[in-house]
């Protein structure tokens, strides 16, 4: 035993030593082998004794020992291997071979002995060494250093010992029973050995991950799903549009996954490969090349028994070669798995191919949010509300996020995002450089070049298109288009959508568009698209019989409002004024009136003599329905009342007419009369069924004063008009009437019948403003019902879905309607229910509204009595 008595505190450094093969030796030795034990254990003791160890527990052939100071210990360990290898021993291969490991870290001890993870780590950095080794912890070789700067504190024989050592850093280590690495020295001395294999410790993962430069944000269930397939299938390809993230997110993976491979996870990036993709690899994992041997067959030797992962990047930059190389790993190795990355799989057998998706909207607006702060200095000048817009026009795209985050330097996050309806002069840099990932336009031109000139020729061909088309359409754009297609979709420049449909993403079309102006062709692509958009537009009246409905337009009409712009500047007018009074209903109900009017006075800038009277009557009349200035508004009220009569049809003037006499917000006499001299003038000329417009509002004007039986009886008469009135099919108006003056009557199963009929209709035709006037209507059928509390409810929920779309008729009664409710329930009562239904959102409150129960199935109703009775 050494010298101390007491056991050292606070910062100890351990020493555990043992003899490697020590069973093989007793074994070979027998009885002789006591004296080499003896021998060994006097030895190590005599070192500790004269630096101050203190031994805690020898068992056999092992020792653990605890020095005040960690120089001493390293001094101690080096001296003991020099005794031992000095000692005169019985015979040559009798010579006991120690591993000695050391590590420091705080420790208290409990009466003769430690209770401290410490002891274990350094039990387990011995156990890595061999026999002759000396190996200790980074702790122990930085308070080594540390106590070397100060020799004036140590005795002259540590002085001494300490002089010529020199620790040599084998690199970081997973040790068995620890989550976290260790980095390991080896401990060099003259006298001592010097080669040895590396460290006994299997469970070390070694990686070049590279270290990220910034923060990996969202993704977290793809990194599991990605994780997931990764651990059950030796080829994953990560594909996706460039940009997408699959080399940060793959990485990232890698990363997570290192404890599953002991052998490592070594990634290199196909296009930067200089020296060839074998050799680079072959780089990455330390290998040498060997003279005379292809370094494939090297590369395949070291890899044959590792269970490792190998991720390779980019490898759309060298499809052959890299497919090459994957499958000599694959058939070689069989404990290897590959991860690849690029804008195309590799089409090799047992592949599994998993696209990249966009960012979800909250991990794209976090990822923005993160950037745009660091671009700005920690500063952000864009409020969340702001961000939040701008992230949600980026369409889950990290690169264009990370751009964008460096645009914000220049303008708020508001007038970026107006600009990005061209994504590539919104984002890009001309200073950028010319890396693939240094602007939108140098990604794009990537994936461009890779494509054949059928598969380039038709993504300039569906540039034009603004939405998904189906498979249908592709082929309308040339022949032959499918294997374009197939192509375009493999090297991820159009996305497979459901439906299946086949979209471009912004960017990509921004880029297409240029690329389609630059050849010479735009004009007759656009012009095929206008063509195209025509012949859409009479399928689908033809499919609805005529009915307008906007559920029916809502898939067609972001391409017919492109059709309709090119038609404003350079296609066919024609075209463009038939396409206009398509819209018109979806601009009135969704916005977009302006733009509509913009787009119709550049189109009578271009009227020829081919645009008949016919025509321009009709777009005059989109135009004054579109108008918010009155007097915008009668001027083309004018216009189209000159032109319906240059065209000599009767149900296009009696359209005008009433547009332009019948005004239901002044005089209501005077309005009265505008609207019978209307109907009187449209029977005269043989168009009933056009004077609908004025027929309706007069049964509105009759409801005001009460005269409800001449209002019936002229709605009864409207009904076979309105079914022979495409325009107002859908709406449904002489039901929402009749349910009106049913309301004013009191006749709550007329009421009903009528209401719940307009509101189906309505909704099935997708016009949410008129579906919420009939919402409120059977609110109002509640108050009469005697259940005041729905009907605040629905109240409340029609006036959010009006929003910016308000109607204009009934506005009164709805007011005195909800004031009288107030009144009834209370302030309090009436604004919680209000703001319940506001807050519930419109399906929900139709919903509602829907499950109304009719009035014959309450209790007490008279039909419902007698069809108990049976009377």
């Amino acid at each position: 035993m050494s010298g101390w008595s007491e056991l050292p505190s606070n910062l100890v450094t351990f020493m555990f030593t043992d003899i490697e093969g020590s069973t093989r030796l007793a074994r070979m030795l027998g009885e002789a082998y006591r004296g080499v034990l003896g021998a060994h254990r006097s030895v190590l003791r005599a070192v500790l004794a004269d630096f101050d160890g203190v031994e805690i527990l020898t068992e056999g052939d092992s020792f653990f020992i605890a020095f005040a100071n960690a120089d001493a210990a390293v001094a101690a360990c080096v001296e003991a291997q020099r005794r031992l290898s000095a000692h005169d021993w019985p015979r040559r291969d009798a010579v006991p071979r120690v591993r000695m490991g050391l590590h420091t870290g705080r420790a208290t001890p409990v009466g003769r002995e430690y209770a401290s993870a410490e002891v274990h780590r350094a039990a387990r950095v011995s156990a890595a060494a061999h026999g002759g080794q000396i190996l200790c912890s980074e702790a122990t070789a930085l308070a080594v250093t540390a106590a070397y700067t100060a020799p004036a504190h140590r005795p002259s024989g540590q002085t001494r010992t300490l002089a010529d050592v020199d620790l040599l850093d084998l690199g970081a280590f997973r040790l068995r029973g620890f989550d976290d690495d260790e980095r390991i020295f080896q401990v060099l001395a003259p006298g001592l050995e010097r080669e040895f294999p590396r460290p006994r410790t299997a469970e070390a993962p070694r990686h070049n991950l590279p270290a990220p430069s910034s923060r990996f944000v969202g993704r977290t269930a793809e990194s599991a799903e990605l994780a997931e397939l990764i651990s059950h299938n030796r080829l994953v390809t990560v594909v996706g549009p460039g940009g997408a993230g699959k080399t940060r997110l793959t990485l990232a993976v890698a990363e997570q996954l290192l404890p599953a491979y002991p052998g490592g996870i070594w990634t290199i990036d196909a296009a930067t490969a200089a020296d060839g993709l074998p050799s680079t690899l072959a780089a990455a994992l330390g290998l040498r090349p060997e003279p005379g041997r292809p370094m494939i067959d090297t590369l395949v030797e070291q890899c044959a028994e590792r269970r490792m992962l190998v991720v390779l990047q980019t490898c759309d930059a060298a499809p052959a070669l890299t497919t090459t190389l994957v499958h000599r790993l694959l058939s070689r190795c069989r404990r290897l798995d590959v991860v690849a990355t690029g804008r195309a799989p590799l089409g090799l057998p047992g592949e599994t191919v998993w696209r990249i998706p966009p960012l979800a909207p909250a991990d794209a607006f976090a990822l923005l949010r993160e950037r745009a702060s660091a671009a700005q200095g920690g500063r952000p000048g864009d409020g969340d509300q702001q961000l939040a817009c701008l992230a949600a026009r980026l369409e889950g795209s990290p690169l264009a996020i990370e751009l964008a985050a460096s645009r914000l330097r220049l303008l708020p996050a508001e007038q970026l995002a107006r600009r990005l309806d061209d994504p590539l002069g919104a984002l890009d840099n001309d200073a950028a450089g010319d890396g693939r990932h240094a602007s939108l336009t140098n990604n794009l031109a990537w994936s461009y070049r890779t494509l054949g000139s059928r598969a380039a020729d038709l993504l300039r061909r569906l540039a034009v298109f603004a939405g998904p088309v189906d498979l249908a359409t592709v082929e309308w754009c040339g022949a032959e288009a499918l294997g374009a297609l197939s192509e375009l979709a493999d090297k991820s420049v159009v996305e497979v959508v459901p439906g299946p449909r086949y979209r471009l993403s912004d960017q990509v079309r921004a880029y297409a568009l240029r690329k389609l102006s630059a050849t010479g062709d735009e004009q007759a692509v656009r012009d095929r698209h206008l063509t195209w958009a025509m012949q859409v537009l009479e399928k689908v009246a033809a499919d609805t019989d005529g009915t307008v409905s906007l559920t029916e337009l809502s898939p067609f009409v972001a391409e017919w409002q492109a059709a309709l712009r090119w038609a404003a500047t350079s296609g066919a007018v024609g075209d463009g004024l038939r396409l206009a009074g398509a819209l018109d209903p979806w601009w009135r109900e969704h916005g977009g009136a302006g733009e509509g009017r913009d787009l119709l006075d550049r189109l009578y800038q271009r009227v020829g003599d081919e645009t008949g009277p016919r025509e321009l009557a009709g777009a005059y009349l989109v135009h004054a329905g579109l108008a918010e200035d009155r007097v915008e508004r009668e001027l083309f009220l004018a216009r189209a009342e000159e032109q319906a009569r240059r065209s000599g049809d009767p149900a296009l003037l009696i359209r005008s007419l009433a547009a332009q006499r019948v005004h239901l917000d002044g005089d209501a006499d005077a309005a009265e009369r505008a609207c019978r001299h209307v109907i009187t003038e449209a029977d005269r000329l043989g168009a009933p069924s056009a004077a609908l417009p004025a027929v309706l509002a007069l049964a509105e004007l009759l409801w005001r004063r009460d005269a409800l039986a001449e209002a019936a009886e002229l709605l009864a008469g409207a009904r076979q008009i309105e079914a022979a009135h495409p325009e107002d099919r859908g709406r449904r108006a002489v039901d929402w009437l009749l349910g009106m003056v049913a309301l004013r009557r009191r006749d709550l199963v007329a009421a009903h019948d009528h209401l719940v009929v307009a509101l189906r209709s309505r909704l099935r035709h997708g016009f949410r403003g008129a579906a919420a006037d009939a919402v409120a209507a059977i609110a109002v059928r509640c108050v009469l019902g005697g259940d005041p509390a729905t009907a605040a409810v629905l109240f409340g929920g029609a006036e959010a879905a009006r929003g910016a779309r308000r109607t204009e008729s009934f506005g009164a009664f709805w007011s005195a309607q909800q004031a009288e409710l107030r009144a009834a329930l209370g302030d309090a009562a009436f604004d919680a229910a209000y703001a319940d239904g506001a807050g519930q959102g419109f399906d929900r409150i139709v919903a509602l509204a829907l499950a109304v129960e009719h009035p014959d199935m309450e209790d007490g109703a008279v039909r419902f009595a007698n069809a108990v009775t049976g009377s």
